[in-house]
């Protein structure tokens, strides 16, 4: 029996199965070919394009329009995949409205930039369907890479140095690969298991190899590694998470968004995953934003986002902000999390109102109550666990140039250095980078 939203607590069911599916469709459908030309048409063909620079892989935007425009999408799929090898999840995932279509010209001249991830996805989506791998690999160089880690940074590492001729050995602790990808992104973003089909389409260069269930620190050793290879790169993300110091967070019902994320992306039934009639969520982030979305395709009746700033300084972009009060979130700014109450499981959230002096932030001593059954915390993520000999850089690792740490043969990239900005395509770009350092070192006299 399908529940009510009304229902109290954490329960199953609380929309019927065909309309959680639908709730979970496709947010973005792929374009239609025709649909694909018009919106090429509307390129400019910059000469000194700023959708090049604004991207982190520095995808050629224009030629890989041109290319859609004069009917060779296979082409411009090769022009995308020759800097982000995983073009087609960024395609579907990235803040383009914050990165190539702000830049685009038609935003500055008409406030409607061209539709450059839509336009990628048509193109990558056409050349991976025909199962075509546009790359193959150069000759054997005899030498071996350990990437640790397959999330974005890990795989583009990967993809590249197998491509240059290096056998690559992937270590990944999950029993799937993807990361981020697979485990990190609200399910209607990436539907039909794309992650999966992606990994598999890369894996078709060849000279890559994943065991998964093999964790750094558990099943594999740092100095092992490097024993055994000739190169070792560290994509490990920030697998811990950020612990709140509040009088409640052991109740049940509170959870790291993570954790629901993941599991809303493994579930082979999505409506049968019980979720809270009334659930808070705290945080400003795009996880934040993703468990609180969620939450309501669900059904969950009152879904609310608690940040201690301003909206104007949450983390996720005023896209994903209007997509989430679309779907009927609340987003409440200006408090920081007090405690949480209940008895053996949460029944509510207290909150202090804050205020900004300064640049600094302040907390009140004026106070609110939420009622919730369910809270999911999306409070940021950390390092879990820092191989002795690796120096920090505040919470991350240190690196410098492309991605070198200060253990020799050791490169780091992704999430876990301080450059990572929890983005798929700057991961992959930190990935690409660090395999063309390792590739020149490895080859160098």
């Amino acid at each position: 029996m399908t529940a009510s939203p009304q229902t109290p607590g954490i329960v199953a069911g609380r929309m019927a199965a065909p309309v959680v599916a639908e709730n979970f469709a496709d947010i973005a459908p792929r374009l239609t070919a025709h649909e694909a030309l018009v919106a090429a048409d509307r390129c400019y063909f910059c000469y000194d394009a700023p959708c090049i620079t604004a991207c982190p892989t520095a995808i050629d935007i224009p030629l890989f329009i041109r290319q859609i425009a004069t009917g060779t999408p296979e082409a411009a799929a090769k022009t995308i995949f020759e800097q982000n090898i995983l073009g087609g999840m960024c395609a579907r995932v990235c803040p383009t409205e914050t990165l190539c279509e702000e830049a685009c010209v038609r935003e500055a001249a008409e406030g409607k930039p061209v539709e450059i991830g839509r336009l990628q996805r048509f193109a990558t989506d056409k050349l991976m369907a025909a199962g075509v791998h546009p790359f193959s690999r150069a000759p054997a160089t005899g030498k071996r890479v350990a990437v640790v880690g397959a999330g974005p940074a890990g795989l583009a590492a990967a993809h590249r140095l197998a491509m240059l001729g290096h056998e690559v050995t992937v270590f990944e602790a999950r029993p799937r690969g993807g990361g981020l990808n697979e485990y990190g992104i609200a399910a209607y973003k990436t539907v039909d298991d794309f992650a999966q089909a992606e990994l598999d389409w890369l894996l078709r260069i060849g000279g890559i190899e994943i065991r998964y269930g093999e964790a750094l620190g558990r099943e594999v050793t740092l100095d092992g590694l490097r024993a055994g290879h000739d190169a070792v790169l560290l994509g490990i993300g920030l697998g811990g998470v950020n612990a709140p110091v509040l009088s409640g967070e052991d109740l049940d019902g509170v959870r790291p968004a993570v954790d629901f994320i993941a599991e809303l992306r493994q579930a082979a039934d999505k409506s049968a995953l019980p979720i809270g009639r009334r659930v808070v969520v705290i945080g400003g982030g795009m996880t934040a934003i993703d468990a609180a979305v969620q939450s309501k395709l669900l059904g969950a009746e009152e879904v609310t986002i608690v940040y201690r700033r301003s909206q104007e300084r949450m983390s996720a972009s005023a896209h994903e902000q209007e997509h989430a009060q679309t779907a009927g979130v609340r987003i409440r700014c200006g408090a920081a999390p007090v405690r949480l109450e209940g008895e053996g499981r949460v029944t509510a959230a207290v909150f202090a109102y804050t205020r900004e002096e300064g640049g600094r932030l302040e907390v009140t001593a004026e106070t609110f109550t939420l009622p919730a059954d369910q809270v999911f915390l999306a409070i940021g993520q950390t390092l879990d666990g820092v191989p002795a000999g690796l120096a920090l850089s505040g919470s991350k690792l240190a690196v410098n140039g492309a991605g070198r740490t200060t253990l020799e043969g050791v490169w780091a990239a992704g999430d876990c250095t301080p450059e990572g900005e929890d983005l798929t395509v700057t991961a992959v770009a930190q990935g690409r980078d660090a395999a063309m350092d390792i590739h020149a070192q490895l080859t160098a006299g």
